[in-house]
């Protein structure tokens, strides 16, 4: 009698792809979640017998084998082999539906299906299977049972990034884009880079840590390469990107690191990756973020005699840093450090020998257990360091340190993420630490300090040989406020709008709460640094002794004039931020107290008109609007713009904008998906490295 033999398979794709929520992804192939049962529609040559052989084999890497588990072979109603089940669902003449679930646990990346029939295999085309996480399966470490949740952290393609200063936190759209052509391709290409163990690949705590590794190309050719330089020749400024789309296709083309990246890029490309693979992932971005580079949970700033702010430190303190948090259950942590995990794939210290870190529980920063996996030391200082403020003097022709302050609730401050569903700002710094000053927040200190162990607090700079010491120079267990006998507070503010092209007017404000008769030296600087805490400039200082009959405050004004910064504003191709540092130090007590604050430029706003609704497949215009309302010519001026669903990234070459001037462009779009999309748009120049706006539109 003739032998059994399959003529086609039916993947079944509309149906399998709704229910695994993996309808977005725009590619040929089946992309399905573990866990969860899929269907295929078997075709073969004559009816289906009793005694007929069966199976469905899955084959995953390079050298499929049944003892290594990369071979599975299953069949119908036989029991599950690792943990992957196949069941005969009904017969219908020649066609047989079949389900298929794979374990909960499976290694993620692309199986290979053959069907075995007694002698024969048949190889469907677009055979290969896509098997990612599922946050939808209560057996999956990867489970959120919360479906706003879900739809924010794996399925949301856009979203915003939070940079700027704790002074002025502002949005950055960013396209996450996980579903575009070539993006699944590109993340699996990065799993088969990892060189990740198929049992390795089972958890989500081993592929995020080596996806931070990959994401940047410092030591593994992975995707981005990071630059600070501030010169960006032979490569795409970290400013210029709006999205990880281009990035992550043109790595996938070349499978060479593009160039370049700051924090920002990276955290949003590592978030496209994460909730590819069906990761919950969100941009986490800390502001004054400490770098803590020994360890010692203090970070060292020093102050030349003008109150400057010197380049001569190995740590530093970053306006914002931007890293991940993925959620998961953590199976190889003691009980109690689930759920959210940071990871970051900013090259900035190398961890068990390449840039990599994470995934660290944030449970476990804000209880102070620092000793677990992984790189919980660094992810703590990040958020937690002391800022201790060093004066250098020259004495006799050598440099002499000498203690000014040291600030204990500066670091680690408005830890933020886009909110879930809605497009505001959501701050989870209570997730990361508790209040400053509680009880908790001493004990999780204390146990954090028993594992760190910092040494005695000695500056550290290129020049540490001629260090000062001042006295008993250890650290005190939990360092306490440093509250001063006078109650002297200083606040720094700015009192006109800071337009490029307009004098920059500022004010530091010496408060006295106690009752008597004051004299203080007040010293205050401006310069421009960026957001790594790198001076780029100095624009000018003042010193003044006042004095005051406590208690009561007085306002001293800082005027920079525009020709003292254009220049260089100009010049860099990074984004800088306006830092004014005073140091108060009152004659009678010898109270010394140092404040800074970083402050950005504010620039016009682009404004984005379309419409509110539009159908699928049916043209619609955008036109994007900006007026200059600055005093000063912006220069090159470049519009980016990129609607996922909508149309590619693209870029229009503006030329000089005098002041006053208004630019239009316009634009006809073609929405090829449903639902609500957005318009992202960006305008960059020589004097402004960013003004952004997003605008949504519904597509029907």
């Amino acid at each position: 009698e003739t032998s059994l033999k399959v003529n086609r398979v039916d993947f079944l794709k509309s149906q399998n792809t709704r229910q695994h929520h993996t309808d977005g992804y725009n590619i040929k192939n089946l992309v399905v979640r573990r866990g969860q049962p899929f269907q295929v529609q078997v075709s073969f040559n004559r009816e289906l017998r009793a005694g007929d052989k069966l199976s469905l084999r899955f084959s995953i890497g390079e050298n499929p084998m049944k003892n290594r588990g990369s071979l599975l072979s299953l069949k119908p109603e036989r029991e599950d082999f690792n943990g992957w089940k196949i069941s005969l669902v009904k017969k219908d003449g020649k066609e047989c539906l079949l389900s298929v679930t794979s374990s909960p646990n499976a290694p993620v990346g692309k199986y290979n299906l053959h069907v075995k029939t007694a002698t024969n295999i048949y190889k469907p085309e677009n055979g290969v299977i896509y098997l990612l996480f599922n946050p939808w399966c209560e057996d999956d470490v990867v489970y959120m049972a919360n479906e706003a949740q879900k739809k924010e952290y794996v399925l949301n393609d856009t979203g915003v990034i939070y940079v700027g200063s704790a002074y002025s936190i502002y949005d950055r759209p960013w396209n996450f884009g996980q579903f575009e052509e070539f993006i699944l391709d590109a993340c699996m290409y990065l799993l088969d880079k990892s060189k990740l163990s198929l049992t390795e690949r089972r958890d989500p705590a081993n592929v995020s840590r080596a996806m931070s590794a990959l994401v940047n190309a410092n030591d593994d050719n992975g995707v981005l390469l990071g630059s600070w330089s501030g010169n960006y020749i032979g490569g795409t400024s970290p400013m210029d990107w709006i999205g990880s789309v281009t990035i992550l296709q043109k790595y996938y083309k070349t499978k060479k690191p593009v160039r370049y990246g700051q924090c920002w890029v990276f955290a949003g490309v590592l978030n496209t990756v994460m909730r590819c693979l069906g990761v919950p992932s969100r941009c986490v971005s800390t502001f004054d973020s400490a770098h803590d580079t020994e360890n010692n949970l203090t970070v060292d700033i020093y102050l030349n005699e003008k109150g400057e702010k010197m380049n001569i430190s190995f740590d530093s303190v970053w306006n914002f840093h931007v890293w991940n948090d993925v959620w998961m259950k953590r199976t190889d942590l003691p009980d109690g450090f689930n759920g959210w995990q940071a990871i970051d794939s900013t090259p900035q210290e190398q961890s068990q020998g390449r840039f990599q870190c994470g995934p660290c529980p944030v449970k476990a920063v804000r209880e102070g257990d620092v000793y677990l996996p992984y790189d919980s030391k660094f992810v703590y200082a990040e958020v937690n360091a002391d800022r201790v403020y060093w004066l250098v003097k020259k004495v006799n022709g050598k440099d002499k340190y000498f203690k000014l302050s040291t600030e204990t609730q500066d670091i680690g401050k408005n830890i933020s993420t886009k909110a879930v569903g809605q497009n505001r700002r959501e701050d989870i710094t209570r997730e990361y630490k508790y209040p400053e000053g509680s009880k908790e927040e001493r004990m999780s200190m204390q146990r954090a300090y028993s594992f760190i162990r910092p040494s005695g607090l000695m500056p550290r700079s290129g020049y540490a040989s001629t260090i000062q010491t001042l006295g008993g120079n250890t650290q005190p267990l939990v360092p306490k406020e440093s509250v001063t006998k006078t109650g002297l507070h200083l606040e720094i503010t700015n009192t006109e709008p800071l337009h490029p092209g307009n004098p920059l007017e500022m004010a530091i404000t010496v408060k006295i709460s106690t009752p008597g008769n004051w004299t203080i030296d007040l010293t205050g600087s401006c310069q421009l640094q960026y957001y790594t805490g790198k001076v780029q400039a100095n624009l000018g200082t003042t010193k003044e002794t006042i004095n005051l009959e406590g208690p009561s405050e007085m306002q001293i004004p800082l005027k920079i004039a525009p020709d003292a910064y254009m220049k260089t504003l100009s010049s860099v191709e990074d984004e800088v931020l306006i830092l004014v540092t005073a140091v108060a130090e009152v004659k009678e007590t010898k109270d010394k107290l140092t404040q800074e604050t970083s402050m950005r430029f504010e620039y016009p706003p682009i404004t984005v008109q379309m419409p509110e609704t539009a159908k699928l497949y049916n043209d619609f215009p955008c036109a994007f609007i900006f007026k200059n309302k600055l005093n000063v010519t912006l220069e090159n001026c470049k519009l980016l713009v990129e609607g996922l669903g909508i149309f590619k990234m693209t870029t229009f070459e503006q030329g000089d904008i005098m002041p006053g001037r208004i630019m239009k462009s316009e634009i006809i779009c073609t929405p090829t998906r449903l639902g609500e999309k957005k318009i992202i748009a960006k305008l960059i120049s020589d004097q402004i490295k960013g003004i952004s706006t997003e605008k949504a539109i519904t597509i029907t």
